[in-house]
């Protein structure tokens, strides 16, 4: 599709993740774009059936486009282990169950991960625009680390205590939020988003 700009406009963030809208407001910033949050506009999550990051991050920004009549920029991300074929990418946030109780996710991992010499993972972003007319657009990035154990740090959110980004001594829990937005995965996609929808800067 052909570039559609949204800096200065109204855009829902069509999340319900206080981390995610965190971190997407604070990349969102400079283009002067005035965000709304899928909880604040009391928008439903809707089911995630999709098969890939980029296809739940497409749902997510089409149902809060066509519910709210605004431009809905969706987040679909999730951890990724090499040793665990992938797992547990897409359901990264369902292993921490209902109660959103990561400290489980990150000891499932663990467990899984038991006795594998190759602790290298990923973190994925999916990042999709959707308007009300139906038309859309997504983008993808990553990040690559590894799994430690046990977890470190306060910061961040999901699966951040455990991974430990190439390059970089901390986890993305024990970095500071500016350090940790300049190497992530959500950085990444959004970096790649710009141009197609903020235009230069």
């Amino acid at each position: 599709m052909s570039a559609r700009q949204l800096a200065g406009e109204r855009l829902i963030i069509a999340s319900h993740n206080d981390g995610k809208i965190r971190e997407i407001t604070a990349l969102l910033a400079p283009f002067g774009t005035s965000v709304v949050s899928a909880t604040e506009l009391g928008l439903p999550e809707p089911e995630e059936t999709g098969a890939t990051f980029v296809e739940n991050a497409r749902l997510k920004a089409g149902a809060a486009a066509r519910t709210g009549n605004l431009p809905a920029l969706a987040d679909d991300s999730g951890f990724a282990v090499k040793a665990l074929g992938g797992a547990p990418g897409i359901y990264s946030a369902r292993w921490a169950g209902l109660e959103r109780d990561f400290r489980q996710a990150m000891a499932t991992v663990k467990q899984m991960m038991r006795g594998a010499e190759d602790r290298s993972a990923r973190f994925v972003c999916a990042l999709a625009v959707g308007w009300p007319d139906g038309e859309s657009l997504a983008v993808e990035g990553s990040v690559s680390g590894t799994v430690i154990w046990p977890p470190r740090g306060n910061n961040g959110f999901g699966y951040d205590p455990i991974f430990v980004p190439e390059g970089h001594d901390l986890t993305f829990g024990e970095m500071d939020p500016t350090t940790k937005c300049t190497i992530s995965h959500r950085t990444d996609a959004f970096n790649k988003l710009v141009h197609a929808c903020f235009g230069e800067h």
